[in-house]
């Protein structure tokens, strides 16, 4: 695995528009509000020209995307990219990705959600460490949550290690100025399915749930040769599913198993669901219970911090992993390897 070099201040992010760009006045406080306290905390900053444009969800021409991403990566100034926000279409701009670029010019590659289209074939295809988390976007809240520090720490280098948070947002506050921040009222439980803890050691991966079952068996799947290159690390997988129903996850999972996703699966991480959508009176626990998980016996963890239901832990995608749950609680301490 390739670790690109950690920011500092000092260092230049660049924030490409990969997906969705700025749809209301509020967005656009947000993300101003964003580049002022970034700058603050010492870096600078080159934005996406299309930042400020929203045409049905896409902040310019798939073409223009594409482009936009490969310039930030050959820029030599630029240190790290930091995706603007999600979406739902950035899918369309991969094929005017040059992914080889990231090759001669490593550099971390951060986001979450739709980013996860960029992240996981960078990470599966190119054997380059990403970090799933958090876009610009969120960074534009006035008051930072533990969450917002772990993740500016680990682009750092300052944290390598991240333990579950205290309470989490259930519902998304309706904003009034853009800038507000999570609205934290429900107690964070890590639970398993089995009831048991879990200390488990291999090598993580994941994102969206939703995004990675777009890509699976398309050219930007690098999941089998990834599996063959860590079969003996072991894989770790953590899944952050935003929208998919109970009933749709059911059936994703028993494709990921036909795909031999979990052949080397030390455990699975489930981040709290993003909707609980169901025909058939499922929640989460009795959805993973009916699904292939059961003839894999490997610990899977659900409820976890890494979910739309913020906070949301950062994740050093494509390293090595020591995940703990316990009494509901989880810590995963991650190694650079």
């Amino acid at each position: 695995m390739k670790y690109p070099s950690f920011i500092q201040k000092g260092s230049h992010i660049g924030v490409p528009a990969p997906s969705a760009g700025c749809k209301d006045d509020l967005k656009k406080n947000r993300f101003e509000n964003a580049k002022k306290k970034l700058e603050e905390l010492g870096y600078s900053l080159t934005l996406s020209k299309n930042l400020f444009h929203n045409e049905k969800g896409r902040s310019a021409s798939k073409e223009e995307r594409g482009k936009e991403f490969n310039e930030m990566i050959q820029n030599k100034n630029i240190d790290m990219i930091l995706c603007a926000t999600g979406g739902d279409f950035l899918l369309e701009m991969l094929p005017y990705v040059d992914f080889e670029l990231l090759k001669e010019n490593p550099k971390y590659v951060a986001g979450f959600s739709d980013p996860t289209g960029l992240l996981f074939p960078i990470t599966t295809k190119y054997d380059i460490a990403t970090i799933y988390g958090m876009n610009f976007s969120p960074l534009g809240a006035e008051i930072y949550s533990k969450s917002h520090m772990d993740f500016l720490n680990m682009m750092e280098g300052k944290v390598l290690e991240v333990e579950s948070y205290d309470y989490y947002e259930n519902e998304y506050r309706e904003q009034v100025t853009g800038l507000e921040g999570y609205h934290l009222t429900e107690k964070v439980e890590w639970k398993t399915l089995d009831g048991k803890e879990v200390d488990i050691k291999g090598r993580i991966l994941g994102g969206c749930f939703d995004i990675i079952s777009d890509l699976m068996g398309t050219k930007y799947d690098g999941m089998k040769e990834f599996n063959e290159r860590y079969q003996k690390d072991g894989i770790i997988w953590f899944f952050d599913n935003c929208e998919i129903s109970m009933e749709e996850t059911i059936r994703i999972l028993w494709k990921m198993k036909e795909m031999n996703y979990f052949q080397y699966a030390k455990g699975i991480i489930f981040g709290r669901f993003g909707v609980n959508s169901t025909t058939y009176d499922y929640d989460v626990k009795s959805c993973l219970e009916d699904s292939v998980l059961n003839e894999l016996g490997i610990p899977i963890i659900y409820d976890a911090d890494i979910s739309h239901k913020a906070q949301c832990m950062p994740i050093i995608n494509g390293s090595m992993a020591h995940v703990t749950c316990k009494e509901g609680k989880g810590k995963i301490k991650f190694s650079l390897e």
